[in-house]
């Protein structure tokens, strides 16, 4: 078994390229934690999943979100739910945003 402690500062970010990069926080293979940032105006392209349901909840930073067709502007503490095949997208509206990422079941082409 690997560590069960995600030490942010030892942790690299993984560059994802359009001002995106992520950390895997921890995973099992019911659950995955990833933490997501991104530079001001990156955009998480609109997309659904066909096997996940997801949680992303705002670290820093703010949001403009859209989730099966609603907009909102989201902050630090807020979230949203995308059950498994709910389009969503974000746009990140200030440098340094960062999301807390929850899948379930685990994303297995994050590994």
């Amino acid at each position: 078994m690997s560590s069960p402690y995600f030490l942010n500062d030892a942790e690299p970010w993984t560059e994802l390229g359009d001002g995106i990069r992520r950390k895997i926080v921890g995973h099992t293979p019911e659950l995955m934690s990833v933490l997501v940032q991104f530079d001001q105006g990156a955009i998480g392209t609109p997309h659904a999943h066909d096997a996940h349901d997801q949680i992303a909840f705002v670290i820093s930073g703010a949001f403009s979100c859209e989730v099966g067709g609603v907009k909102r502007v989201l902050k630090p503490g807020d979230a949203f739910v995308a059950p498994r095949l709910t389009s969503h997208g974000v746009v990140a509206l200030e440098p340094g945003s960062t999301l807390l990422d929850q899948f379930s079941p685990r994303r297995e082409d994050y590994l």
